[in-house]
C-alpha cells in the first residue's frame, strides 16, 4: 500500500488565520470611522443650526449696509423661532429638533432668556454686539456677532 499525499487533497475547507485577521481588521477600521460620526450627531445638528443663524446674521448685516435699508432680526425664545424682515423681504425659521435658544446677550439689555428679542440692523449695522447661546442636551454652542466688523464666530460651549 502506497499513500499518495497531495496538497490539494490534504487541505480542508475553511478560512485561514490570515483571511480571518484581514476581515476583522476591515470591520474594526469601518467601525472606527463610523462610530465618531454617530456620537457627534447631537453636536452636528446643533452646530448646523448655529451656522445657519450665523450666516443669516452676516447676510442681514451686509444687505442693510449695501442697500442702505433697515432690517429687523427677531428671536422668539419661548416658541423657538427666529427670522428677519425688511420692507422687501421676510423670512421665518423654526429651530430644529430638541435645540433650544438658551439665552441672548445684548450689552444694553443684559441676558434675555424668555420672550421676544428684536435687533435692528440700520444702514450702518446694529448698534451693539450680539451673543446667542444654543443648546441641545448637554451640548452648547455660542454665536458671537461683532457689530463693528459684521463678522460672526461660532464657538463650542457657553461663552459670554
Amino acid at each position: 500500500m502506497h499513500f499518495k499525499f497531495s496538497i490539494l487533497n490534504s487541505r480542508k475547507a475553511g478560512f485561514t488565520l490570515l483571511e480571518l485577521l484581514v476581515v476583522v481588521f476591515i470591520i474594526s477600521l469601518s467601525l472606527a470611522v463610523i462610530t465618531p460620526s454617530i456620537w457627534k450627531s447631537e453636536k452636528s445638528s446643533l452646530k448646523t443650526e448655529a451656522r445657519h443663524i450665523s450666516s443669516t446674521i452676516r447676510y442681514i448685516y451686509d444687505e442693510a449696509i449695501s442697500k442702505k435699508k433697515s432690517y429687523v432680526l427677531g428671536f422668539n425664545i419661548d416658541e423657538r423661532t427666529w427670522g428677519f424682515e425688511s420692507d422687501s423681504e421676510t423670512r421665518n425659521f423654526k429651530i430644529k429638533r430638541e435645540i433650544e435658544i438658551r439665552d441672548i446677550f445684548i450689552p444694553s439689555h443684559g441676558e434675555i432668556s424668555a420672550g421676544e428679542v428684536l435687533i435692528v440692523f440700520g444702514p450702518t449695522g446694529p448698534e451693539e454686539p450680539l451673543i446667542l447661546h444654543l443648546m441641545k442636551g448637554q451640548s452648547e454652542y455660542t454665536v458671537i456677532f461683532n457689530h463693528i466688523s459684521g463678522r460672526t464666530k461660532i464657538l463650542e460651549g457657553y461663552i459670554l
